[in-house]
């Protein structure tokens, strides 16, 4: 059937990424899909991956009582700032889950209901395997080529700010482009591609986009890590406030995590912010409408806080840049 079009939108999503990995291709591994609609839980269960998908199913399962194991290929959140995989690496050890860090399968077999992994630290046995290794853009069977549509290294759609391919009148939104894979994302990208395929002319700026990982302690980020705004040729300071500065956490007994700012070096301007915290994502928020508002790091630490709660944590760190917090008395200005 032949469909003809002045305008097109793409918007297939992603499927889950599936590693070459020798034994894996005709065995009943998991992958999200599978996990989340199981109704037994697994005495043991192992998981490869070490971001967002990975890591929230590994400790949803362990707290409903399997044996997790994690094979990080690196570190956990390998692409995020390094302090942020290190406090979560500590979180889930402290809980029972064994993280192996620098760990990759190199073979896998499956008999009698039992998974086995080879590895470099060791044959690892499991009842369940979850593969969780990011998600694949649903473009290879489109044939976009034939469209002149350009895709990435990774079979992401290219897309500008208005949701546009480098094709005449073909756009894209969602989890199939290149930008950042999150509900939210997808949904804006997708309203203001329907304005433009109207002669509109709506842009979706990233720049100060938050993202929050549902472990505990959550992960929440916005804007750069000092990595990223060293790659970008920006200067950075920045400071690092532990929770057991922050009066909530204390209120609360409970300061895992930490709260860091990543500022432009002259301006003082706020160009970035990591949060883990066990409320990370009610926090991250704020900074993000400072990122937005081009606050400097010193017009944060002036702004008035509730006292006693968690985002009075991030005046707290902001204060850090000028004075000692352990020093000041509660609620100091």
């Amino acid at each position: 059937r032949v469909v003809m079009f002045d305008r097109c939108l793409v918007a297939t999503g992603a499927s889950p990424a599936v590693p070459p990995i020798p034994g894996l291709k005709d065995i009943p591994y998991w992958t999200s899909t599978e996990a989340l609609i199981s109704d037994t839980i697994p005495e043991r269960l192992a998981v490869i991956g070490s971001s967002v998908v990975a890591l929230e199913l590994a400790q949803a399962f362990a707290r409903l009582g399997s044996q997790v194991t994690i094979l990080a290929r690196g570190t956990l959140f390998l692409r995020e700032d390094p302090a942020i995989g290190e406090a979560i690496t500590a979180a889930f050890r402290a809980e029972g889950i064994e993280v192996l860090e620098h760990t990759q399968a190199s073979q896998i077999a499956y008999a009698d209901g039992e998974f086995v992994l080879a590895t470099g630290k060791g044959e690892l046995r499991a009842d369940k395997l979850l593969i969780a290794t990011g998600r694949a853009p649903n473009t290879r069977r489109l044939n976009l080529e034939a469209a002149d549509v350009a895709i990435n290294a990774q079979g992401a759609i290219v897309i500008d700010q208005g949701m546009r391919t480098n094709s005449p009148n073909i756009y894209a939104a969602g989890d199939c482009t290149d930008q950042p894979q999150f509900v939210y994302v997808a949904a804006a990208a997708g309203t203001r591609a329907a304005i433009n395929m109207m002669g509109g002319s709506a842009a979706l700026d990233l720049t100060a986009m938050p993202a929050v990982v549902f472990t505990d302690p959550q992960v929440a980020t916005v804007g750069y890590s000092e990595a990223e705004a060293h790659h970008n040729g920006i200067e950075t300071d920045s400071r690092t406030l532990t929770l057991d500065n922050v009066p909530r956490a204390l209120a609360n007994f409970d300061t895992r995590g930490f709260i860091k700012l990543v500022a432009e070096v002259g301006s003082g301007r706020l160009i970035g912010v990591q949060v883990v915290a066990p409320e990370a994502g009610e926090m991250i928020q704020t900074a993000a409408l400072a990122i937005r508002n081009r606050m400097t790091v010193q017009e944060l630490a002036d702004q008035l806080f509730p006292y006693l709660t968690m985002v009075e944590g991030l005046k707290l760190a902001a204060q850090t840049f000028t004075r000692d917090v352990k020093q000041l008395s509660c609620c100091a200005g």
